[in-house]
């Protein structure tokens, strides 16, 4: 793409666009603005993400304003998720151009023991286990662009087993236990739920070795990418086979 100063300055306008669009789902004018103003820090050039360095970005002299957005405020961050969807399927996808859903997780390193999720867990983030919490997330890509648009936080668990932890965290007593490709189906559910058809749904090992997964995909008609193991079987010729075993019958150009 190329890049000049008029498509720069029409940055703005489209996020002033979408910042509308999203403030519906804050019912009070308060607290779109202050969503806004998080955005923008998000967006913005402030070095480490917390609450007091994007309350300095916008110019507020506590963080806040901004944890009770987070964490006290009344608002749908679901509601927020489906609009979202709705304008990345206007601005990214074409009647050509149906784009591919991405589905990976990442993990968020921590300290402490108190945040919901976190434990000592793999993290890819840091490449071996670590104090982390891991989010399961998917992104949509196509020859416009990709944005992030849904989310869910793996809780494991022996989170969902102590009752008194999850409460002291604020975890709703209906919530239970969900293996990170559960999490990534109930995601693609939801998108193709919102009528978004895609070319693929790419994923790695994680998703791609879940059979549960496989199946999900094939009941809906949705084509995909997934890496397996090469432990992984698959059926071949009425037998399961592995698949390193199946990759060297299939023909390779000299």
């Amino acid at each position: 793409m190329h890049m000049d100063a008029t498509l720069v300055r029409g940055w703005e306008t489209h996020f002033e666009r979408l910042v509308a669009e999203i403030g519906g789902c804050f019912k009070r004018c308060d607290l779109r603005r202050r969503a806004s103003s998080y955005v923008r820090g998000l967006l913005g050039p402030v070095q480490r993400k917390n609450g007091w360095q994007l309350a300095e970005h916008v110019g507020d002299a506590t963080p806040h304003g901004i944890q009770r957005l987070l964490d006290r405020a009344s608002w749908d961050a679901d509601e927020v998720r489906d609009t979202l969807i709705r304008y990345a399927r206007q601005h990214l996808l074409t009647d050509g151009d149906h784009g591919v859903l991405i589905v990976d997780e990442t993990g968020f390193l921590k300290k402490g023991d108190k945040s919901v999720g976190l434990q000592r867990q793999y993290s890819g983030t840091a490449g071996r286990i670590e104090n982390s919490q891991i989010g399961v997330f998917l992104a949509l890509a196509s020859a416009r662009g990709r944005t992030l648009i849904d989310r869910e936080l793996y809780l494991p668990k022996g989170w969902c087993e102590d009752s008194n932890r999850c409460c002291a965290a604020g975890v709703t007593e209906d919530f239970t236990f969900a293996t990170k490709p559960q999490l990534g189906q109930r995601m693609i559910e939801c998108v193709l739920q919102s009528g978004l058809r895609p070319r693929w749904v790419l994923g790695d090992e994680v998703y791609g070795s879940d059979s549960k997964t496989r199946r999900f995909l094939e009941s809906h008609g949705q084509p995909y990418v997934l890496a397996v193991s090469a432990q992984q079987l698959l059926w071949q010729h009425f037998r399961q086979q592995r698949v390193d075993k199946i990759a060297d019958t299939i023909p390779t150009d000299a």
